[in-house]
């Protein structure tokens, strides 16, 4: 979308170095259409994770697909232009909607006025000015005590005799049921539908036996058991008689499919049960060539009881009762006789309403029921319109109170820049090493989010919030004022969110940043100091190891004194000496070195040495306070966002004096005089402040000094004379330590 030739006249604020456009009017609502979408600072947002309405986004998210992006936007606020006369309300942002604000001029504003006054009147305030989103909102309320509400989906209530209702309850019970707008259990037309198909595929399945009995059904209802016991043998049947085939084919074939006889012996090691489950693997019988199935003797105990249903429901029923043992032949018989029910069970349609039973299948079918649904969602369906338009009430009012806070969390961020409007990403503010932390992010996925958000150049860090009832969030705390010497993975903190209730919040992970350049001074000073305590604890530690081993030969020594050889007595190494003395002349010499920098050092004036420790602290620090000052002018909100799912067109900038305010530091109410009554206070330490103060005094007499001003103030009779105290710039470019001597200035 890019700007055409509208000729409104757009104004901007700045903020974080970014142009944003402003809303004053209903001129700038209602061009919204033509603000350059370059202008617009998001270009997509989360329907979820938001402090904001869910229902008014989610009516906003006109393709369902959970973002909100700027075409859906717009089409938002030309919906709230057709139906409101005045756009310029909406930035009262309020939940009440005067109806005369409602625009009667178009049909769909008419409808949606008379359903306003309509839901007034069921709610006893038929003589009201205004409605409500309390009014609308529970729409459940409003469709109670009707029957027929336009959603299509029509409850057990919509029926009138008891017989149609069964009807409506069985359909619910096999197909599911859809929630009405009155909130109860319903059906819609597509359940009808289903319903009804299934009860005739599964009555046509039916009487498909019905017509085929005999073939079917040989033994009746006997047959579903007879096919069932031959299904659960009839892998081993087959294997049994395919044996059997084979040994008559080859005689030397019979010990290999028998099974050998070191297989028994393995089995008969262990203790069997009464089913020996272990031989389940084995023939059914004895394999002998052309050997018919034993159904009674010598059958394999894993397979007995099968074997037993097998002749009681199958063979005895459709091969005759005398039968004891059964051919291959007969094996293929009784196969063929079960084989059409077979294939009638395989026909089967896969249906969920079989446990109707057909008795009662065949009875909803004999009725008009399905006809009779239908002219009740018909019905149903014919007040559609009018029960949009009560929804669309709902969208009205909603919009009236959301839309100017969207519009100022999406085409411009002034929320965030306003500490009166928390954004709606601000969940909530993060208590923590004596700070509050008010930007605070949401997040799902801490580490895909830190991926992205490191970009930010802010300092993050992120918390696993806990409640009681159990309910777990995550969320992304900036800190944009203090220091980060004690922010720990580890610490604990308490979360608000902005409905007022509490988390229990710990560090998980931290995206180190600067978070000002006062932190960035000292900042290699400290970890200088953690540096050399590190190296203190390795060595202590070492020592310390050192010298219970010591301790440990000396008590083993004392233990076998009487057993030690006496030591030899040790030689001079010539060479050992020589290097002694190169060390110790070596220190020496560096020892002798450093006094002579030091000596040149207080040489110099001392507002000189000042500049040159001065200048030494600058060095150090220096590069670290560049890269802090580098780094908080590139602090970006854009990936923090981008992160959960925004899509942020400009550079949204977080500069320090907007950081001072997103984290502030625990102080003293004003007026607040602090307690000196501290029994457990450690003792004032006075030398710090009074050597810092001494060093400002020698500085600024010295600096004085130099140019003789304290010689000529007090006349002679203090300080020294500009020609044998002074230091001239060459000198100091020279880096030479000592002062220049000039001749005497003659007198006048």
């Amino acid at each position: 979308m890019t700007a055409n030739a509208s000729t409104h006249r757009w104004r901007f604020f700045r903020a974080g170095g970014l142009d944003q456009a402003r809303f004053d009017s209903a001129d700038d609502y209602r061009n919204l259409e033509h603000l350059d979408q370059k202008l617009w600072v998001a270009l997509a947002c989360p329907v979820k994770g938001l402090e904001f309405d869910e229902k008014t986004l989610a009516m906003i998210d006109g393709d369902k697909d959970s973002r909100v992006r700027v075409p859906e936007v717009v089409a938002a606020v030309q919906w709230a232009e057709d139906h409101l006369k005045d756009l310029g309300v909406l930035k009262n942002c309020s939940d009440s909607l005067p109806l005369d604000q409602i625009n009667d001029q178009t049909p769909s504003g008419k409808a949606l006025l008379a359903s306003a006054k309509q839901i007034l009147k069921n709610l006893g305030k038929a003589d009201a000015k205004t409605i409500t989103l309390a009014d609308v909102a529970d729409t459940a309320k409003i469709f109670a005590q009707t029957k027929f509400n336009g959603d299509g989906i029509i409850p057990v209530e919509s029926a009138e005799t008891p017989a149609l209702q069964q009807v409506i309850n069985e359909i619910i019970s096999t197909q599911g049921g859809e929630t009405d707008r009155s909130g109860k259990p319903g059906i819609s037309q597509g359940k009808v539908d289903a319903f009804f198909a299934q009860l005739t595929a599964f009555d046509a399945w039916a009487k498909q036996a019905e017509a085929t009995a005999a073939t079917v059904s040989p033994l009746g209802d006997g047959t579903a058991a007879a096919a069932a016991a031959v299904k659960a043998v009839r892998a081993k049947v087959d294997d049994y008689f395919g044996r059997c085939r084979l040994a008559a084919f080859d005689p030397r074939a019979i010990v290999a499919v028998n099974r050998k006889e070191e297989e028994y012996l393995i089995i008969a090691s262990k203790d069997l049960n009464i089913s020996a489950q272990e031989v389940a693997g084995f023939p059914l019988s004895k394999i002998e060539a052309h050997r018919p199935l034993p159904l009674k003797d010598g059958i394999n105990p894993a397979w007995a009881d099968a074997i037993g249903a097998l002749l009681d429901a199958a063979v005895a029923p459709l091969l005759g009762k005398d039968k004891t043992t059964l051919t291959e032949a007969d094996w293929a018989a009784l196969k063929a006789k079960v084989a059409p029910f077979d294939a009638w069970i395989a026909a089967k349609p896969a249906v969920t309403i079989e446990p109707l039973g057909l008795a009662r299948i065949r009875a909803i079918l004999a009725t008009t029921a399905q006809a009779d649904i239908g002219k009740l969602i018909a019905q149903d369906k014919a007040l559609e319109a009018e029960a949009s338009a009560i929804i669309n009430v709902e969208r009205l009012i909603r919009y009236h109170r959301d839309l100017h806070r969207l519009l100022c969390n999406f085409v411009n961020f002034s929320d965030f820049y306003d500490p009166a409007f928390p954004a709606t990403f601000q969940v909530g503010t993060l208590y923590l090493d004596g700070r509050a932390c008010e930007l605070c992010v949401r997040v799902d996925d801490g580490g895909k989010h830190a991926a992205l958000a490191g970009m930010a150049k802010a300092y993050l860090a992120y918390c696993d919030c806990t409640r009681p009832s159990g309910e777990k969030m995550t969320i992304a705390a900036a800190f944009t004022d203090g220091d980060s010497d004690n922010l720990l993975v580890g610490r604990n903190g308490v979360f608000y969110d902005r409905k007022g209730r509490d988390w229990d919040a710990t560090i998980t992970k931290i995206i180190d940043n600067p978070i000002s350049i006062r932190q960035a001074f000292w900042a290699p000073y400290k970890k200088l100091v953690r540096a050399i305590e590190e190296q203190v604890a390795k060595r202590a530690a070492a020592a310390e190891a050192a010298s219970d081993a010591k301790i440990a030969a000396a008590a083993t020594a004392t233990a076998n004194v009487d057993k030690a050889k006496p030591a030899e007595p040790k030689k001079v190494d010539v060479g050992t000496v020589a290097a002694i003395s190169v060390a110790i002349a070596g220190i020496g010499s560096f020892i002798t070195a450093l006094l002579g920098y030091i000596t040149g050092l207080f040489a110099m004036p001392f507002w000189v040495l000042c500049l040159v420790l001065a200048s030494l602290l600058l060095i150090i620090s220096g590069p670290s306070m560049l890269i802090a000052w580098l780094k908080l002018r590139q602090r970006n909100l854009g990936p923090i966002l981008d992160a959960n799912g925004w899509a942020v067109n400009g550079r949204v900038k977080v500069p320090v004096s907007l950081g001072r305010s997103l984290t502030s530091v625990a102080k003293l109410p004003p007026g607040t005089l602090p307690s000196m009554d501290d029994k457990f206070a450690e003792p004032p330490v006075f030398w710090p402040k009074l050597l810092l103060f001494a060093i400002v005094v020698g500085f600024i007499y010295s600096l004085l000094n130099n140019f003789g001003l304290i010689h000529r103030w007090t006349n002679g009779t203090l300080g020294s004379t500009p020609t044998t105290q002074s230091i001239s710039l060459d000198a100091l470019l020279k880096g030479s330590p000592t002062n220049q001597t000039a001749e005497p200035a003659k007198a006048p």
